[in-house]
């Protein structure tokens, strides 16, 4: 029994930095545009590499462990985010960071199904097994919630590879443990591997996002832009006809066939869209506009990640009692409504406001992503609950990747059209500050101080703008999407009952 709780510490450890880092550098984001002098697009990629390559790369490393054995996944998982969280702590370009945050995802789509299959194996008794699971998805919502205000502590007081630094000694722990207390499991070598699949639906995802925030930047020829979105495209579809004909398809493709199911999705993928979106938003208006340290910026929003963090049991009674269908829509709905209300709301003037409706945007996405687990599970036939599990992991870890890119291409367009420049700029200039606000800061360090202040200013106001204009656009869609909910789990009940 104690090897049994010994090997769900080195578990639990090994997932608090997995969770933790698809969320810890969003305090970071000014930081890095002014340490490592990256772009507003290269800051973007920085951020959600992480959860675009872990998004195609969880289910093939599942295939992996069940051919090689789920310690031998988790010990190499956690090699390869050790050395890969040392590499991202010794970058000195927004090209390397990239890299290795993209290591570090492969490294964590090994640990995330090596975790879980370790407590299958390893609690046999189903009361300890649940205890076990239960710590583990609180160790999971927990530190993705937490994370910025833990990025914000230590960007208080240390330099911002420090974010990275932390997992070093971790993972060297886990290693140790986990070598000495976790069994070794029989591998299946017949088992397929799917990680071609697995490439091309990452290459296809990248470049699909990729030629969205090119072409909304207006600076690559429309020709080359428009081959890089048609390739993507291709790969997808590509990719959706072999998971169709395949005996053993990566992801069962005609699950998403289930209106009930697609629901789901589309509720998980929105809910981290709009909380990873709003938490990025966030982070660089405290610190840039209202000139907030990291750590302030952590505190100020810790409304939202304390609903978001601790809104599970509560959204478990309310579906319990109320049905899924109506949980879905009023989650979908509360959230639009908190969206349109902080798009008119002054965080420096207006603070209880804007806590009250993060607190209620907390809840309500949280309140969603569970009812879109309910959605996904209840509706899946039982011999495909495993994959309708890894169906609502991509969607997650898709939505989380996607919510930085989209409110990163609204933030980017709306920004660049409203801002109005000072004189005295030349063109290059110009248009680097026009980029983002980060830009901008940079190219007011090397300004004489009566241009530099007119440029801030002009930078500030039309993030302010942008921001608002981003959260409306976010507010609007959820309440259309809303709608689509209501209608589109109209079966869900008597699915429940």
């Amino acid at each position: 029994m104690f090897r049994q709780w010994l090997t769900l510490i080195a578990i639990v450890l090994v997932y608090i930095p997995v969770a933790i880092d698809a969320t810890v550098l969003h305090v970071a984001a000014p930081t890095l545009s002014v340490s490592l002098g990256a772009s507003g697009n290269e800051l973007l990629w920085i951020i959600d590499i992480y959860s675009l390559v872990m998004a195609g790369m969880v289910l093939p490393m599942g295939a992996l462990g069940d051919k090689i054995g789920f310690k031998r996944l988790l010990l190499t998982g956690s090699g390869l985010f050790g050395l890969a969280s040392l590499g991202a702590a010794m970058a000195d370009s927004a090209l390397w960071l990239i890299a290795t945050r993209a290591l570090l995802a492969i490294g964590a789509a090994m640990i995330v199904p090596a975790t879980l299959a370790g407590i299958r194996n390893t609690f046999s008794e189903a009361r300890h097994r649940n205890m076990a699971l239960g710590l583990w998805a609180a160790v999971g919502s927990g530190g993705a919630a937490f994370g910025p205000l833990i990025g914000g502590m230590l960007l208080e007081h240390f330099y911002w590879g420090s974010v990275f630094l932390i997992n070093v000694p971790i993972v060297l722990v886990v290693m140790v443990l986990g070598w000495r207390v976790v069994p070794p499991q029989q591998g299946r070598r017949e088992q397929p591997m799917h990680i071609g699949q697995a490439l091309m639906l990452i290459v296809a995802i990248l470049m699909l996002v990729y030629s969205a925030k090119t072409a909304l930047k207006g600076q690559q020829a429309i020709w080359l832009i428009g081959l890089i979105l048609t390739t993507g495209a291709a790969l997808l579809v590509k990719f959706v006809r072999i998971q169709l004909a395949a005996r053993t398809p990566m992801i069962d493709m005609r699950l998403f066939m289930h209106p009930i199911i697609l629901s789901g999705v589309m509720m998980a993928m929105t809910s981290m869209i709009t909380l990873v979106g709003f938490e990025l938003l966030m982070a660089q208006e405290l610190q840039f506009v209202h000139g907030k340290t990291p750590f302030e910026a952590g505190m100020f929003m810790l409304p939202v990640m304390l609903a978001s963090g601790f809104s599970g049991p509560l959204a478990g009674m309310l579906v319990s009692r109320f049905g899924l269908r109506r949980v879905a829509t009023a989650g979908m709905a509360m959230s639009a409504l908190s969206f349109l209300g902080l798009s008119l709301t002054d965080f420096s003037t207006q603070q209880r406001q804007a806590w009250v409706l993060m607190t209620l945007l907390g809840f309500s996405a949280a309140s969603a992503l569970l009812a879109s687990t309910a959605a996904i599970m209840a509706a899946a036939p039982k011999e495909k609950a495993a994959a309708a599990g890894a169906i609502e992991t991509m969607a997650y870890e898709l939505g989380a990747g996607l919510g930085i890119a989209l409110f990163g291409l609204i933030l980017t367009r709306s920004y660049h059209d409203s801002i109005v420049l000072p004189n005295g700029l030349d063109g290059a200039t110009a248009t680097q500050a026009a980029s983002s606000i980060g830009e901008a800061m940079q190219v007011a360090l090397n300004l004489p101080s009566s241009v530099a202040d007119a440029l801030i200013a002009a930078a500030k106001t039309a993030f302010i703008t942008s921001h608002s204009v981003a959260l409306f656009s976010a507010g609007t869609m959820l309440l259309v999407l809303a709608v689509g909910i209501w209608f589109g789990l109209s079966k869900a009940t008597r699915t429940a009952e």
